[in-house]
């Protein structure tokens, strides 16, 4: 116990540099994962926790790019919830891959194609409110994938 102690006041810390690539690799990582179908526990809070500890030296498109995936994560898990009903898992199925493998473009065209088959709906039928709520994370995630292409796409091979 008492050398992990000395251990921590002997090693500096981090740069502040490191730290912020280390979190938004994470984020990238777990939000990857959440494409994938593996939901972490609390998603929010998990990435509300990094962008708390988000160093202050931290630039404004670093933490623009954490709160994307905020919005991003969040929305992915409402369009499950509110696809499922209308059978459209085969569908939302290659967005999904699509973000997990950091392939903004495949996942654009995909969202395109899913808010198609919602846009058939009718809107004052059965279900006509959730298929208007599913486009609109559809349009939300359309434009979170558009205004951070480039780190969603990081360490993808596309």
């Amino acid at each position: 116990f008492g050398a992990s102690a000395l251990a921590f006041t002997l090693l500096p810390p981090l740069p502040p540099a490191v730290r912020t690539r280390r979190l938004l690799a994470l984020t990238l990582r777990d939000l990857r994962r959440l494409a994938a179908g593996h939901m972490p526990e609390d998603w929010k809070g998990r990435v509300y926790g990094r962008l708390s500890v988000m160093p202050e030296a931290a630039t404004p498109e670093q933490r623009a790019q954490l709160l994307g995936a905020l919005s991003l994560g969040t929305e992915i898990i409402r369009l499950r919830k509110l696809a499922q009903p209308f059978g459209l898992g085969a569908v939302l199925a290659p967005v999904l891959s699509a973000v997990e493998h950091g392939s903004v473009g495949a996942a654009t065209n995909a969202l395109a194609r899913l808010d198609s088959a919602l846009a058939s709906w009718p809107a004052s039928g059965p279900g006509g409110q959730d298929a208007m709520r599913a486009r609109a994370c559809i349009l939300s995630i359309s434009e979170v994938l558009h205004q951070h292409s480039a780190y969603f796409a990081v360490g993808a091979t596309q």
